[in-house]
């Protein structure tokens, strides 16, 4: 059977992506910074990226046969990528609860925002920031509110030992610094 006959369907690329895990209370927090970002990336994606694709698109569907138009069928590709992009960027930014993480600068006690070193049981010392979900990168030691670590250590204190359950069971930290950003200005 020749491929003009045969259908792509949308479901199969958007079984590729990867599924962010729902937010437990419906809410997305995110700090200033981490909106603006996404924001950011959602207007570059509807003012600069869609447009361009859709001029390749309409001047490749021009050129004639389509079945075998790479820059029509890539392109039509990238606009389904950029479309769904610009669902979930709008779906998270509807839902998204910004935070002041430097109201609580000076504190000792553990929220959203706050840069914490903590000791596991054989003395490891790590730091870690909490942020939102949309927001955070491992390689610079940030970790999601939801995780089960930010959840063992949210509303904890300096000198706190609170309890993780990991796979191998149960593993004890305590909490060394809390940390918040200076208020701006």
């Amino acid at each position: 059977m020749s491929k003009a006959f045969t259908r792509e369907s949308d479901s199969d690329d958007e079984d590729a992506l990867p599924q962010t895990p729902p937010l437990p209370t419906g809410v997305n927090y995110i700090t200033r910074a981490g909106y603006n970002r996404l924001r950011a990336e959602l207007l570059g994606l509807i003012d600069d990226e869609r447009p361009r694709i859709v001029e390749i698109v309409h001047w490749a569907a021009s050129n004639g046969d389509r079945s075998e138009n790479g820059d029509y069928l890539y392109g039509k590709k990238r606009l389904r990528e950029i479309d769904r992009r610009i669902r979930f960027l709008t779906r998270r930014l509807e839902i998204a609860e910004v935070v002041d993480t430097s109201l609580h600068h000076g504190g000792d006690q553990v929220f959203f925002g706050a840069t914490v070193t903590y000791a596991d049981q054989e003395g490891v010392e790590t730091t870690v920031t909490i942020l939102g979900v949309d927001e955070v990168e491992s390689a610079r030691n940030e970790i999601s509110w939801v995780s089960p670590v930010a959840r063992a250590l949210l509303k904890a204190r300096v000198g706190d030992v609170v309890r993780l359950v990991v796979p191998g069971g149960v593993q004890e930290l305590e909490v060394l610094s809390v940390s918040y950003p200076a208020p701006a200005g």
